[in-house]
């Protein structure tokens, strides 16, 4: 269970200081799909990035399984079973594909199972298993490979920032399907699309920094609709 307590990240500038989050409280239960949603700038993607320690919050604390973890680095989570796919996927050049799902693993997979985790994400196995991972991928083939990273990690918590862009050509439904397969993590999904907020346990709603509301997809759907909150569709500039 993740459990976020008070907590604050403000931007100190010369002339200005900017609260991208403001007093955040939220609980994230094992087993369960929550997406964080929000208009552009409501500072999704900033919290994601606290919870996995790519950013320090100002203030307030974060426990993951009783433990706070607020000071902790990025990789002292990661031993902690928290993975995090980010937006535009990070590349490892140098390893090939079967070699990085073993290090997400921590272990030597067979050749089926390497095969489940890329039929998984649209790929073909004999295609991709000894591909190096270099700048000869497309983002979008560079997209899947990070999500069966993931699926090859089996993590207790997962975060995914925006998981649908870049694979627009790729079945939204194979993509719902990762996610519902996870059912003994925790997952956290940054999203703005409908069908990934239809398969969500829980919807938090950001606004201006803030948790408007928390609920499911009817309690969340008039505020979604609103004159202030129509526009939620693209990447957050955060």
């Amino acid at each position: 269970m993740l459990e976020i307590k008070d907590l604050s990240y403000n931007i100190v500038e010369p002339d200005n200081e900017n609260n991208i989050l403001k007093n955040i409280n939220v609980t994230f239960e094992d087993g369960k799909i929550y997406v964080i949603t929000g208009p552009n700038g409501s500072g999704k993607s900033t919290l994601s990035k606290i919870i996995m320690g790519i950013l320090q919050p100002t203030s307030g604390h974060i426990f993951f399984d009783g433990q706070e973890i607020t000071d902790m680095p990025i990789n002292e989570r990661a031993k902690l079973e928290i993975s995090y796919a980010f937006q535009q996927p990070v590349t490892f050049k140098g390893l090939k594909v079967r070699e990085l799902l073993d290090v997400a693993s921590g272990k030597k997979n067979t050749v089926d199972k390497l095969c489940d985790y890329l039929s998984m994400v649209g790929l073909c196995a004999k295609e991709y298993i000894n591909r190096p991972l270099d700048d000869k991928l497309s983002g979008g083939e560079l997209k899947r490979i990070e999500l069966a990273m993931v699926l090859a990690r089996n993590s207790k918590l997962n975060i995914f920032d925006e998981p649908e862009a870049g694979i627009d050509l790729w079945s939204f439904e194979q993509l719902t399907k990762i996610f519902t397969s996870l059912k003994n993590s925790c997952n956290i999904i940054v999203s703005h699309q409908k069908k990934i907020l239809e398969i969500a346990d829980t919807i938090i709603l950001l606004r201006d920094g803030q948790i408007e509301k928390i609920g499911s997809l009817n309690e969340i759907s008039p505020l979604l609709n609103s004159r202030t909150c129509h526009k939620l569709q693209g990447e957050d500039n955060e």
